[in-house]
């Protein structure tokens, strides 16, 4: 077990006024360094910002040790546009023909320009601690993703929900919750438009009115539409399958359950 980690994750408990000089810095070295995200509250970014952001925390909060201890097995980084409702995601990775590992690290761009809009119903908090913009919210995401990753590598897994995970985002960083609660598309579409799952509602495609019942809802809603062309689902009905903006849709009487 690779001990100068260890030993900083298990000795270390900075005050809250080290964490916030700390990643005030971080944050303004993104804001020079980055050749994609020049302001708080961006409109571009590239996986490259992620491996800029882990490199600076690496840097001022584990002394560069996480880059240290993986060695020569890569950290890779990446952006989702599927992802829905995490901030991020830390994944152990093998290919299976050759048996080779690394490790990736990924964000949600979907989550991150879903909020700080201009049109937010209620603060952005992520880990207990209120955003106070786009940038500020990746740093909360890198910091949950950098601590799994450091389990990974010290202890073999990581589960947010158990004591040592908590203790470490706690002393480190000042989280008092370890969930992203990041404004979710599925959120926003029932807060703006009264869009829920179950909801029953109604849009024009190609001219043509269509009623149904929403039984998802991502970045668009997934609309289940009563047709015998379509496929049969759990209560014996045959339905096709629409994903549509939820801009488009319009709420008609009751739901179901």
């Amino acid at each position: 077990m690779p001990t100068d980690l260890l030993q900083i994750v298990e000795s270390t408990t900075l005050d809250t006024e080290t964490i916030s000089s700390r990643t005030a810095q971080i944050h303004a070295n993104v804001l020079s360094k980055s050749r994609y995200i020049h302001v708080p509250n961006f409109t571009k970014i590239h996986p490259d910002d992620l491996a800029l952001l882990f490199a600076e925390y690496d840097g001022w909060f584990f002394g560069g040790q996480v880059k240290e201890t993986l060695g020569a097995i890569p950290l890779r980084f990446r952006l989702s546009k599927r992802m829905t409702s995490s901030g991020g995601k830390t994944a152990r990775c093998t290919d299976r023909s050759t048996g080779r590992v690394w490790y990736e690290i990924t964000a949600s761009a979907t989550m991150l320009f879903g909020c700080f809009t201009g049109e937010d119903h209620r603060p952005i908090t992520n880990s207990g601690i209120t955003c106070r913009d786009r940038l500020d919210a990746l740093q909360r995401v890198m910091e949950h993703e950098v601590v799994h990753l450091i389990e990974m590598l010290l202890w073999g897994k990581s589960s947010c929900s158990q004591p040592r995970f908590h203790s470490i985002t706690l002393r480190f960083f000042g989280h008092t919750q370890n969930r992203h609660t990041l404004i979710t598309p599925k959120e926003r579409a029932f807060v703006k438009f009264g869009i829920r799952p179950g909801a029953k509602v109604r849009f024009r495609l190609d001219g043509i009115e269509h009623t149904g019942v929403v039984n998802r809802v991502s970045k668009r809603a997934t609309v289940l539409v009563e047709d015998h062309r379509g496929q049969r689902y759990s209560d014996g009905k045959l339905y096709r399958k629409f994903y549509v903006p939820v801009q488009m849709l319009e709420t008609v009487g009751q739901g179901v359950d």
